[in-house]
C-alpha cells in the first residue's frame, strides 16, 4: 500500500496491506487483484521465526555504510501499515531520546499453499496471531542497540481484553493493540513497527549462502523436521528454519529465543562480512528477499531510513545485545487450563527501566563465593568467646580450639551476663557479616547475629545446643558445587552478536 492511509485495512480485514511503489524488476503485479505474485516456488516457502528478518532488515538497513544510498528503493520495497493513528500519546509512555522498534513475527498461513505447509510443518491454523515479539532499542547516541525477547506464552493484561498470553492482543486488535499491550507491560514507548510475515526467510539464508549455528547438545523434532547433532553446522534456509522454530528442549519457547538470536547473528555477520553489501547486485537481490516480508509503520519512510543509516553506519557486531524478559515461572497454570509463563517483575522492571534509560544491559554481578576468593582467612578475624551456660572450661576450650585454627582472639573467654543463652550465637558488627557467617560454619547450630555495638570483632557466645567447635580444614580443597539446571529463575541473560557466532 502507499504512504496515505487510504488503502489501510483494518484488523477485521486480516491486516492484509499492499506493497508501495516501486517495486523489484523481478516482482510481478496480478491484472486481476493488483496484488504482487510470487515467481517460484522457492519465494513461496514461509514458516515461523520470520521476526527475525524483521530484525536483520533493520540492522542492515541502518548498520552499512554501502545500504544507506539505496534506501530510497529499499524504503519504496517496505510494505506499510497506519500502526499509531488510534494510539493517544496521553496513554502511552514518554519518549526518552533512544528510538525503540517493535518486531513482530506474524504465523498467517493465508498465503501459503497446502505443498509447502507440509513441506516445513506449519500447520493450517487460521487466523493471524503474532508467533514471536522482540524489542529493538537503538540508544541517543546510534552506536549501540539492545534486542529484548519476549516469550509468546506471557501471561499479561491485555488492554480491554483481560489476562491472556501476549501473542493474543495482535490476534484481538492487530498491530494497534499489540504495541499498546507491549507499552503496558514494558513501560517503553515504541517508536516503530515492523512486522514479518511468512515470506522471505528461506530465501535469505539461501541467499546469503547458508549460516552456521551451534548446538550444546542433539535435538530430535519431528515436528520441526529437525534432527541435528550436538556441534556446530552449516545450515540452509529450511534447516535455519527448523533449527529457530523448534521447542522440543528443556526450557521450550525460551530456548527458542536463544537460538532465534542465534540465527539472527549469523545472518547478520554473514551479510556484514561477505560480499553482500558491498555488491550492488547482491545487495538488491538480499534486500529484495528481506523486505519483502517486511511491513513498517508509516512514519518510516525514506528520509528516516537515511538518517539512521547515516547515523549507524559505524555499528558493529559487539554493539549489538541480546537479552530476554526474566521468567520466574515456566508452569503458570492459568484460569481457563492451559500453561503460560510469568515474569520475575522486579527483575524485568529493572531490565526496562535500563532500556529506557539507554543503559547497557550487563547481567547482575553475583556475590563471590568463598571458592573464588571470597573466603575469609581465619588470621584476618578477631574473635571473643563467652560462655553462655556456666559449664567450667568450656569457653576456654573453645579459646583453644580458635586460637589452633590461626584466628586472633584477643582475650581469654570470660562468662556471658546470663548462663541460661540456649542457641550459640556469633555476634557481628557492620560490615563483618561474611565473617561472622564463615565462624557459625564451624559451630554446628550456631546462629549469627548482628550487634551494631562492635566494630571490627566478633563475639562467641556458647548456649545450651553447643557441642563442638569444627576447625576449617585448609589443606583440603573444596569441593566445587555442580552446575545448577537451566531454570526459570536463573536471572537476566544477555550476549552480544559477536557472542552468538559459533566458533
Amino acid at each position: 500500500m502507499s504512504d496515505d492511509s487510504s488503502g489501510t485495512q483494518g484488523p477485521g480485514d486480516g491486516f492484509r496491506r499492499e506493497r508501495s511503489q516501486p517495486l523489484p524488476p523481478e516482482s510481478r503485479r496480478s491484472p486481476r487483484s493488483g496484488r504482487v505474485t510470487v515467481p517460484s516456488r522457492a519465494a513461496r516457502r514461509r514458516r515461523t521465526g520470520l521476526l527475525l528478518m524483521g530484525v536483520l532488515s533493520v540492522l542492515v538497513l541502518f548498520a552499512s555504510g554501502t545500504s544507506w544510498a539505496l534506501t530510497g528503493w529499499m524504503s519504496g520495497s517496505l510494505n506499510r501499515f497506519d500502526v499509531f493513528s488510534g494510539l493517544s500519546d496521553g496513554d502511552r509512555p514518554e519518549q526518552t531520546g533512544g528510538l525503540t522498534f517493535l518486531v513482530i513475527g506474524s504465523d498467517s498461513r493465508e498465503a501459503v499453499n497446502q505443498e509447502d505447509r507440509n513441506e516445513l510443518s506449519v500447520g493450517s491454523t487460521p487466523g493471524q496471531r503474532s508467533d514471536s515479539m522482540m524489542l529493538v532499542r537503538l540508544n541517543h547516541e546510534r552506536d549501540r542497540v539492545t534486542v529484548v525477547g519476549i516469550p509468546r506464552d506471557l501471561w499479561v493484561d491485555i488492554p480491554g481484553e483481560g489476562e491472556d498470553k501476549i501473542n493474543a492482543a495482535y490476534a484481538y486488535g492487530g498491530p494497534q493493540l499489540a504495541v499498546r499491550t507491549v507499552e503496558s507491560v514494558t513501560d517503553v514507548r515504541v517508536d516503530h513497527y515492523v512486522e514479518v510475515d511468512f515470506t522471505g526467510f528461506v530465501d535469505v539464508v539461501d541467499a546469503l549462502d547458508g549460516i552456521r549455528v551451534c548446538l550444546p547438545e542433539p535435538v530430535d523434532d519431528p515436528k520441526a523436521h529437525l534432527d541435528m547433532a550436538a556441534g556446530t553446522h552449516r545450515v540452509d534456509g529450511t534447516e535455519a528454519l527448523a533449527f529457530a522454530r523448534t521447542r522440543a528442549t528443556a526450557r521450550g519457547d525460551l530456548d527458542r529465543i536463544d537460538r532465534q538470536q542465534q540465527v539472527l547473528s549469523a545472518m547478520l555477520d554473514q551479510a556484514l562480512s561477505s560480499e553482500t553489501l558491498s555488491d550492488p547486485a547482491k545487495l538488491t537481490a538480499f534486500l529484495d528477499s528481506a523486505l519483502s516480508s517486511v511491513t513498517v509503520d508509516s512514519g518510516l519512510d525514506t528520509s528516516t531510513i537515511n538518517e539512521l543509516a547515516y547515523q549507524m553506519r559505524n555499528l558493529d557486531m559487539g554493539s549489538v545485545t541480546f537479552t530476554q524478559i526474566p521468567i520466574a515461572d515456566m508452569n503458570h497454570w492459568t484460569p481457563r487450563g492451559d500453561v503460560a509463563l510469568l515474569w520475575d517483575e522486579p527483575a524485568s522492571r529493572e531490565l526496562f527501566a535500563d532500556v529506557r534509560a539507554d543503559r547497557p544491559i550487563t547481567e547482575p554481578e553475583e556475590e563471590p563465593s568463598p571458592e573464588e576468593g571470597g573466603r575469609p582467612a581465619p588470621d584476618d578475624i578477631r574473635v571473643r568467646v563467652f560462655n553462655g551456660i556456666g559449664t567450667p572450661g568450656l569457653g576456654a576450650q573453645v579459646d583453644t580450639g580458635l586460637t589452633g585454627a590461626g584466628f586472633e582472639v584477643t582475650d581469654p573467654a570470660e562468662n556471658w551476663s546470663s548462663s541460661d543463652v540456649p542457641t550459640t550465637e556469633v555476634r557481628y558488627g557492620p560490615g563483618d557479616g561474611t565473617d561472622a557467617a564463615y565462624v557459625a560454619e564451624m559451630i554446628p547450630g550456631s546462629e549469627a547475629v548482628e550487634d551494631d555495638t562492635l566494630d571490627g570483632e566478633l563475639q562467641i557466645v556458647i548456649g545450651f545446643n553447643y557441642t563442638e567447635f569444627h576447625a576449617p580444614d585448609t589443606e583440603e580443597a573444596p569441593e566445587p558445587e555442580p552446575e545448577a539446571e537451566p531454570s526459570a529463575d536463573d536471572g537476566l541473560a544477555t550476549s552480544t552478536a559477536r557472542d552468538n557466532i559459533c566458533g
